[in-house]
């Protein structure tokens, strides 16, 4: 790994999380200034915003520079170059970072200061959760009602609220394809930095609350490595839960932080 820093005037990090962000560059011992001084880091991973600032901020104390790269799509997108990419950090570094990330990106959009790319992930995130998590409810509602899946299917497809993201989950839930994308254990973890984000900042999450619940619940019932629309398994839980007697808390179960 040493040699890699070395060698090289910009490196790219994706990560799972700050603890790994951390071990590879070797933040809490002397040789994080050996490693970052002189290059541009650039972190592609989602992380919370207070982690990437101070990041920023130790890396320019060392002497090097940072850059906040997130993207928004998963692991089709990133096969077929039709990443979206967003930048945070100095002018010149994001326009350095532009030819860079091209191959894999579609459109990188301009931010400003870290960490607001990773806010606007976290917004995006936001929208994702809840409509994939709305989509799965749509089809449980539908299949629980005796509704052709298939109509279902051509309804939404055909009308204004279709997406690429729409027809893909869409059309998993149909074939009960559940093979992983973008992984429930994944969207758990992005669905709980938009949360703690939006307490840090006393925002109001009622729809991202909802889908802690339900994304938690789905983890819990073993289905962490299944993609996201497997949210809908959580739903059926509920919903046999409600059959037997138990009822369904008005609000969902409380998140966990």
């Amino acid at each position: 790994m040493a040699k890699l820093f070395a060698r090289c005037e910009t490196v790219i990090l994706m990560l799972e999380n700050d603890t790994a962000t951390d071990a590879v560059l070797c933040r809490h011992n002397p040789e994080f200034a050996l490693r970052v001084a002189r290059r541009t880091i650039v972190s592609m991973g989602t992380v919370s915003a207070d982690y990437s600032k101070h990041l920023s901020d130790d890396i320019g104390t060392a002497g090097g520079r940072y850059v906040e790269a997130p993207v928004s799509g998963s692991r089709k997108p990133a096969e077929a170059g039709q990443l979206v990419g967003m930048l945070a950090g100095d002018p010149e570094d994001r326009a350095r970072l532009r030819p860079i990330l091209a191959p894999i990106c579609r459109e990188i959009f301009d931010c400003g200061a870290v960490p607001s790319a990773l806010h606007m992930k976290l917004a995006v995130n936001t929208f994702l959760i809840t409509m994939v998590t709305g989509l799965a409810e749509a089809a449980h509602f539908a299949a629980r009602h005796d509704l052709d899946m298939n109509r279902l299917t051509d309804i939404l497809n055909a009308g204004p609220m279709a997406s690429d993201v729409s027809r893909i989950k869409i059309e998993k839930l149909t074939q009960h394809d559940f093979t992983r994308q973008a992984g429930i254990s994944d969207v758990l973890k992005n669905n709980r930095l938009v949360v703690e984000a939006a307490r840090e900042a006393r925002i109001a999450s009622p729809l991202m609350d909802a889908c802690l619940a339900l994304y938690s619940e789905t983890e819990d019932l073993g289905f962490a490595e299944d993609d996201m629309i497997s949210v809908i398994r959580a739903i059926e839980a509920r919903t046999e839960r409600a059959s037997v007697g138990t009822g369904i808390p008005p609000h969902g179960n409380p998140p966990r932080s």
